[in-house]
């Protein structure tokens, strides 16, 4: 029924925040989590939806979830990244958080994500695949993106939160990681033959995303 609005909604990545930014194709963020994305996805408000979403034994990313949103949507799901998710902790890890485990342990504070969000959908797997119950952790106020995340286990409102790679090295932040995970794009079809997506991704062929995607790991 007509092409959607030039939006990329879902989780924030800080490769395709910059990448939107520097295609410069037309293309707004709207990152507000995966699932949101997914949902605005299939409302057709945007034209298209960053996701990480594991199924329940973490072995997949994203096609469970976009299968089930998206049925009948006409929309396609194009692999964007795989990134390293882990553990964001201050320079020398002065709390010694090494494992979900550690998450925990009295005295540690653990930055959350918002409800649908990639990076808690995850955090919940790893706990119950460790055998945590989530009333064991104590956590902090919601970030609502990875940098929100990142900002406050720099300032030390959390000691920890689980996060990208890219995150920490943006704030000079130690890492542990985890899991490396797959970030697809859920595309509209009639979105992806227009110029805002096609440039986006023609930018991404290049030789300056490249080293960019090399120097956020």
């Amino acid at each position: 029924h007509g092409v959607p609005p030039p939006l990329v909604a879902g989780s924030h990545d800080p490769l395709l925040e910059w990448a939107v930014r520097a295609s410069r194709g037309g293309l707004a963020l709207l990152t507000q989590g995966s699932t949101d994305g997914l949902e605005r996805l299939a409302r057709a408000e945007v034209s298209a939806a960053l996701a990480h979403l594991p199924s329940a034994d973490i072995t997949e990313f994203n096609r469970e979830e976009a299968g089930a949103l998206l049925a009948g949507r006409n929309c396609a799901l194009v692999e964007w990244a795989r990134r390293d998710q882990g553990l964001l902790v201050a320079r020398g890890n002065p709390k010694k958080v090494r494992s979900v485990a550690d998450l925990a342990r009295r005295g540690v504070t653990v930055a959350a994500r918002q409800a649908g969000a990639g990076s808690a959908v995850l955090l919940d797997r790893l706990l119950a695949r460790e055998g945590i119950d989530r009333k064991r952790v104590r956590f902090g106020p919601a970030a609502m993106g990875e940098g929100d995340l990142a900002s406050s286990v720099k300032s030390g409102e959390a000691d920890t939160g689980l996060g990208a790679r890219a995150a920490a090295a943006m704030l000079g932040l130690d890492f542990v990681p985890l899991v490396v995970e797959r970030l697809d794009l859920a595309v509209s079809r009639a979105a992806w033959f227009e110029p805002p997506l096609q440039a986006l991704f023609a930018f991404a062929r290049g030789r300056r995303f490249a080293e960019k995607a090399r120097a956020l790991g």
